[in-house]
């Protein structure tokens, strides 16, 4: 046989299917191309994250303005004037946010000069205050991107933070005479336990009967709303208190405050850090973590390449869920020490943003979430000085997440072309699907 004979053959071999499952073996066993450089990657990944910010606090100063009475009355005395008002007003607005969410840097150069340690703890109180209210965003960004990153669309985040809440303080509570070095491990994971159960029901479902799971991870939000509710007021409800909160938990469970009251600050968001990067060695440095990818990419090459896809999908959900109960854990143990009715303040449900913005990577996760929560955390400083209500801050985030969600509007705002595969979503996978 010739070699134009063989031709045909081997082309009908190098099908679509048979290439996936070549690349597949080539990345697993390390012998895939390197990129030559990976900073342009990097900038280029950052580019409409960082301009949707930008454009998203330009924006918001501009509605600040307008809802400002103080302009209109400047405007009409002398457009001049009402520029310089309204210029003002931003600066007024947005200063109050940065001194609310890390603290004013004449008073905590003093306090550092000064060198009393109650100083200091006031000067920093408002950073560590974002710290502590970024710390639950980071573990719901890393359950929403994770289930991302699987083809899946997890909105029962929220729910799944209840369920995580319930474990852990039922475990935090009601087991006694253990020391700190377990009680504290036994509740958190229990809080991971908790959630990773309401993330495997709508999981199990999509794998086995291809419920779709935006439906079904809605509908087990409610469920988890409402149980909670019932448990609050009846079997978890607090001897001889009039409120539908649980009893506080014990001293042993509850997380470490290195730098002691008032600071709220404690180790949950190491914990965090160190969740997110377990997180990315999973989905980047292991062959499980490869097969969840690959899933989210093109279910039907994955399963041509040997891969079990239901498998896949449950495992993806159970991960997801369990790192969204670690939020629900985590507010528990280090910050309200008991469980009472809505608790969370729309976490699960902000963490869809932070997860788009995050570019569902870990890293990009933990970056959003500082984000987010020092607006959540200057927003209330920005409302006591400037009188600027706290709804902006929604409106804020509102425009961040409508930009990175359709970045060709800040590429067309900007004049900017990205390469294709930086256009690309990652939502290739299974919405809609199997």
């Amino acid at each position: 046989m010739t070699d134009a004979d063989k031709r045909p053959q081997q082309e009908q071999e190098k099908n679509p299917a048979k290439i996936f499952q070549e690349e597949l073996l080539k990345e697993v066993t390390g012998d895939a191309p390197k990129r030559n450089s990976r900073l342009p990657g990097i900038l280029q990944s950052l580019i409409v994250p960082v301009l949707a910010i930008f454009t998203g606090l330009v924006l918001g100063g501009i509605i600040i303005v307008l809802t400002t009475p103080e302009f209109y009355a400047a405007w009409a005395a002398s457009p001049l004037g009402g520029l310089a008002e309204a210029w003002k007003i931003i600066a007024t607005a947005y200063s109050a946010l940065f001194t609310g969410a890390f603290g004013d840097p004449a008073k905590i150069i003093a306090a550092l000069q000064g060198g009393s340690p109650e100083a200091v703890r006031r000067a920093f109180y408002p950073f560590f205050e974002s710290l502590v209210a970024a710390t639950p965003y980071i573990f719901g960004g890393l359950a929403v991107a994770l289930g991302f990153r699987a083809g899946l669309f997890n909105i029962g985040v929220e729910g799944q933070i209840f369920m995580g809440a319930i474990f852990s303080a039922f475990v935090g509570y009601s087991i006694t005479g253990i020391p700190a070095l377990l009680h504290v491990p036994l509740a958190f994971l229990a809080g991971a336990l908790g959630g990773a159960l309401w993330g495997f029901i709508p999981g199990w479902l999509k794998a086995r009967t291809g419920g779709h799971e935006v439906i079904n991870t809605i509908m087990m939000n409610y469920i988890a709303f409402r149980l909670s509710d019932w448990l609050l007021t009846g079997p978890m409800k607090r001897p001889g208190s009039p409120n539908p909160v649980s009893p506080t938990i014990e001293p042993t469970a509850k997380l470490l405050r290195p730098f002691g009251d008032p600071i709220r600050f404690h180790i949950g968001f190491f914990i965090a850090l160190l969740v997110a990067w377990l997180v990315y060695w999973f989905l980047f440095k292991t062959k499980w973590g490869f097969d969840l990818r690959a899933v989210g990419s093109n279910p039907h090459a994955a399963r041509y390449a040997g891969m079990i896809v239901p498998l896949t999908i449950i495992l993806a959900m159970v991960l997801s869920g369990g790192l969204a109960g670690m939020a629900g854990a985590n507010e528990v143990l280090g910050v309200n020490y008991n469980l009472a009715m809505a608790f969370s303040s729309g976490y699960g449900f902000d963490s869809i943003a932070l997860a788009l913005l995050g570019k569902s990577h870990p890293l990009g996760v933990v970056l959003a979430s500082l984000l987010f929560g020092a607006l959540r955390n200057g927003a209330t400083n920005m409302q006591l000085k400037a009188g600027i209500p706290i709804d902006i801050i929604s409106v804020l985030q509102a425009f961040i997440l409508v930009f990175i969600a359709a970045p060709a509007i800040i590429c067309t705002i900007y004049r900017i072309k990205l390469p294709a595969e930086a256009e690309e979503g990652i939502f290739a996978g299974t919405w809609g699907g199997d």
